[in-house]
């Protein structure tokens, strides 16, 4: 059985910093690209960072969040991290970690076209 559960979120001022963790189980987690989403209420998801498998471990981003965010991963624990800095009360949204089942990649570019979440999420709250 498939499991992803993501930890970290937290309520912080504009400016501040938070690290989100994603712990994963029940599938081979090195072989996976995973996906960074997140969600407002009312609002479609967002998809805001990538990362390929071990293989190449490249990494991508939204134009929102790309020199703010650092997408990684921890393949001998099973873990995919999402640090956030300079944060904004933009950011604010349940965040998801998801497994990619389809990419959409060019020269310069690449991002899931479809991915899976599997966990609740983690509420991200920035504010002052």
């Amino acid at each position: 059985e498939v499991k992803l559960v993501e930890s970290g979120g937290g309520l912080v001022q504009p400016g501040g910093s938070l690290r989100l963790s994603c712990d994963a189980s029940g599938f081979t987690f090195g072989t996976v690209d995973m996906t960074w989403v997140r969600q407002v209420p009312g609002k479609d998801p967002e998809w805001i960072s990538m990362i390929a498998t071990s293989s190449t471990g490249r990494t991508y981003y939204a134009d929102s969040v790309k020199g703010r965010f650092t997408i990684s991963r921890d393949n001998a624990k099973n873990t995919l991290y999402l640090q956030m800095n300079s944060l904004k009360t933009e950011d604010t949204a349940v965040y998801y970690c998801a497994t990619v089942t389809n990419t959409h990649c060019g020269t310069n570019f690449c991002y899931p076209r479809e991915y899976r979440r599997w966990g609740q999420g983690t509420q991200v709250t920035v504010s002052s």
